[in-house]
């Protein structure tokens, strides 16, 4: 058999509870070369999402280098989550602290450059590490393959403000800088996310594996924390469903959007507005997933995690 190339990933995240499932996902399906895991502030502080990513490479038993980025949005006050406790990891025993390089941007950069097309990054926290690179560097925009964003509401209430989702709400000047930029991009907003959700009781289907127990815990403070904060019952899979996008495109109906990216309202701060009117000149820049095959997925993240 012919050894088929992986796909270069970069993972930019802000581990909390889904982040950490995302990267599970990615590096146990042994489908891609992941290069780099930076990281953000935002479900947590920069040093709390920091150490929870080294605490999920070391339960992958995984040797993927971690650079952290920023500590705050480009312009704004940071706002963390409450979904995710204290540390972003609720559940979890984080003992570790991780050094902070404050590499992340600088790394985007190097391996963009020293990769040209063969790049892809999958933006599951606040965009403020990849809008910074962009700006430092706008040579590297041509040479991304292309971007995958967990974010955004269209046709769905926020879950940070009446319109916003919480990863472009805690940094709409970075969404905005990618946004706009010429870049390939695929939204997983709410619209797609809200439908796929594991019980407690699914996660019993990894009682074989080492990533049970931890996960297991984990999950549990994950689902009371979206019932506390969002009203919801279930793990909501934010986050491991823009990295399934990687794995299985075809489990998703999608379609090009003209969507712009709201700065300077209070009220409506970090909405994703989609022209939706069926007249007018539209400039579509990202394609969405407006639904997912829970179904699908479902089977498909219990098999991989067990693998």
């Amino acid at each position: 058999m012919a050894n088929i190339e992986k796909q270069k990933l970069i993972i930019d995240t802000d581990p909390g509870h889904d982040d950490a499932l995302a990267i599970m996902l990615l590096e146990k399906s042994g489908l891609f070369d992941i290069q780099a895991i930076t990281t953000v502030a935002g479900n947590s502080t920069i040093q709390n999402t920091t150490n929870n990513a080294r605490y999920i490479l070391d339960l992958l038993d995984s040797k993927i280098p971690i650079y952290s980025g920023a500590n705050a949005p480009l312009t704004r006050k940071l706002i963390l989550a409450e979904v995710h406790g204290p540390n972003g990891l609720a559940g979890a025993n984080i003992t570790k602290q991780e050094p902070l390089t404050g590499t992340a941007v600088e790394r985007i950069i190097e391996l963009v450059k020293n990769n040209p097309h063969e790049i892809s990054i999958l933006a599951i926290g606040p965009l403020t590490n990849i809008a910074d690179a962009l700006t430092r560097d706008s040579s590297i925009i041509p040479l991304i393959r292309e971007i995958v964003i967990m974010g955004g509401a269209i046709a769905v209430p926020g879950n940070k403000n009446r319109v916003a989702e919480f990863n472009i709400f805690v940094d709409p000047d970075a969404a905005d800088i990618i946004f706009r930029a010429p870049i390939k991009k695929t939204l997983i907003p709410l619209d797609a996310c809200n439908n796929v959700f594991l019980s407690i009781n699914d996660f019993e289907e990894l009682k074989n594996s080492p990533l049970y127990r931890p996960i297991k815990e984990m999950m549990a403070h994950y689902i009371q924390g979206i019932l506390n904060f969002e009203k919801t019952s279930g793990a909501i899979m934010y986050d491991p469903l823009a990295a399934y996008f990687f794995i299985n495109p075809v489990a998703f109906e999608t379609e090009m959007m003209d969507i712009k990216i709201e700065t300077q309202s209070e009220l409506t701060r970090g909405m994703t507005v989609a022209e939706r009117r069926s007249w007018g000149e539209k400039n579509p820049n990202v394609l969405v997933a407006k639904s997912a095959d829970r179904a699908e997925f479902t089977k498909n993240f219990l098999e991989i995690l067990n693998r």
